[in-house]
C-alpha cells in the first residue's frame, strides 16, 4: 500500500518547479503585506499560488477562465479553510477591469501574480498595461514567462532542429500555435516600457525538465537536492538563458 504521508512523483515535480517562484513572492508579501495586502491572480487556476498566499493572511481574488477551474480553487479554499480571503472571478485580462470594478478598483492592488498567461494573449504590451492599471504606484508584479533560448534547445534535443532555428530569432509564436517565448531582455525591455522597474530576474527550471523522473523518484535526498540546486542558480544572470522560465519581480512606477 502507498504511504500516504510520502509525497508523490508528480508533487517532488511540482515542488522543484514552484519553489523559486515561491521564494521569492513570499519575501515581496512580507514587504508590502504586513497588515494583509490585496492581491490579484490573473489565470491563478486552481489556486496553485493563491490558496498558499492566503494562508498567509493576504486577500486574494483570481481571475481565470475556465469555471472548472474556479471551481476547484474555491474547494480547495474551503478544505485549507481560508475560503473567507479567496475570491474566484471567471475573467481574463481584456476583462479584468470589469471583472475586478466591485472588489478591486484600478490602483488599489498591492500584488500582481500573472504566471504562464503573458505567452498566450493578443498582445503583450496592451496585457502589460492592463496589469499596471491595476497596482498602486510601488505595487509589485509577479510575472513568469516561457523563455525563448530553453526552448530552442529543447526542440534541438528532441531532432525538432527546423523548429529550433525558427525559434532562434523570432519572438512571435510558431505558426498555428497560441504560444509566444521571451528573452530576459526583451521581458525587462517590455516591464520598463509599460512603467515598471524590474528588481529581480529569476532563472526557473533550469534542471528540472532535464533530469530523469526516475533519478529524482528513486535516489534518496534527490529531490530536495535538486529544489536547493534550483534555488541555488536562480539569482545568477548566467542562467537565465538556460531556464525554462523567467520569473520577473517589477515595481510600478
Amino acid at each position: 500500500m502507498p504511504d500516504q504521508g510520502r509525497p508523490t512523483s508528480l508533487q517532488r515535480r511540482s515542488a522543484a518547479r514552484t519553489a523559486v517562484v515561491w521564494d521569492a513572492l513570499r519575501e515581496v508579501l512580507d514587504d508590502v503585506g504586513r497588515d494583509g495586502a490585496t492581491v490579484v491572480d490573473i489565470g491563478g487556476g486552481t489556486g496553485g499560488f493563491a490558496v498558499r498566499v492566503a494562508e498567509l493572511g493576504h486577500r486574494v481574488v483570481v481571475v481565470d477562465p475556465s469555471p472548472d477551474a474556479l471551481a476547484i480553487l474555491a474547494r480547495r479554499a474551503e478544505e485549507t479553510g481560508v475560503a473567507d480571503r479567496v475570491d474566484g472571478r471567471q475573467g481574463d485580462l481584456a476583462t479584468v477591469a470589469d471583472v475586478l470594478a466591485d472588489a478591486v478598483p484600478p490602483g488599489r492592488a498591492d500584488v500582481v501574480l500573472c504566471h504562464g498567461v503573458l505567452e498566450i494573449v493578443d498582445d503583450p504590451a496592451a496585457a502589460l498595461d492592463a496589469l499596471a492599471a491595476l497596482l498602486r504606484p510601488g505595487g509589485v508584479l509577479s510575472l513568469l514567462v516561457a523563455q525563448r533560448h530553453a526552448a530552442v534547445v529543447a526542440r534541438a534535443m528532441a531532432g525538432h532542429f527546423q523548429q529550433a532555428r525558427a525559434l532562434l530569432d523570432d519572438p512571435a509564436p510558431p505558426s498555428g500555435t497560441p504560444h509566444r517565448r521571451f528573452t530576459a531582455d526583451e521581458l525587462e525591455a517590455a516591464l520598463d516600457t509599460a512603467g515598471f522597474d524590474t528588481t529581480a530576474m529569476h532563472a526557473v527550471r533550469v534542471f528540472v525538465d532535464l533530469v530523469p523522473s526516475s533519478l529524482v523518484d528513486l535516489e534518496p535526498g534527490a529531490a530536495g537536492a535538486l529544489v536547493e540546486l534550483e534555488q541555488a542558480v536562480s539569482t545568477r544572470p548566467e542562467y537565465l538563458a538556460l531556464a525554462t522560465q523567467v520569473h520577473a519581480l517589477a515595481t510600478r512606477r
